[in-house]
């Protein structure tokens, strides 16, 4: 099972429309992980659209209209794993241990806000992965997003695509 995820676009202030290569990716993924501030309600459409299946979250950045559609938190069981997506974890300093007590059910958490991407493992065994955004690079050297892959009840293949 093919995943992609992405977090952090705020189309249209930060850019457009979603990188060209980032589209590209949505037919080969089974699940599309969007971990929220998406901005316009656009994007959202687009990508309900085009995912075979979205697991997608609202951050602090979106609106009324983004917050009746899209939860705080969502989950999804898949391949035997299970995952977690939040837009904010809070500072980094803390954020495994925090995390893993927070979701303490979960086998892999998606997490957004910070642009920063992260892929780290928590004490107890919870993997957490933010895949900066495609979009609004901040600070970073570039726009990122993730792929990755379920098999055989592990996560492989977590691959920090960067985009120019």
């Amino acid at each position: 099972m093919r995943l992609l995820l992405m977090s952090d676009t705020h189309v249209p202030r930060r850019a457009k429309r979603l990188p060209d290569r980032l589209l590209a990716e949505l037919p080969r993924a089974d699940v599309v992980f969007h971990a929220g501030d998406w901005v316009d309600t656009a994007t959202l459409d687009l990508l309900e659209k085009r995912s075979r299946r979205l697991v997608a979250v609202y951050g602090n950045n979106d609106g009324p209209e983004l917050r009746s559609r899209l939860p705080e938190v969502a989950y999804a069981e898949l391949g035997g794993l299970r995952f977690g997506v939040v837009h904010e974890t809070g500072p980094a300093r803390g954020r495994e241990a925090r995390c893993a007590a927070r979701f303490p059910a979960l086998d892999v958490l998606v997490f957004g806000h910070s642009h920063i991407p992260w892929d780290t493992v928590a004490p107890g065994g919870l993997r957490l992965l933010n895949p900066g955004s495609p979009t609004d690079r901040r600070r970073q050297p570039h726009h990122t997003y993730l792929t990755a892959a379920v098999a055989d009840g592990a996560l492989t293949d977590v691959i920090l695509h960067r985009l120019t």
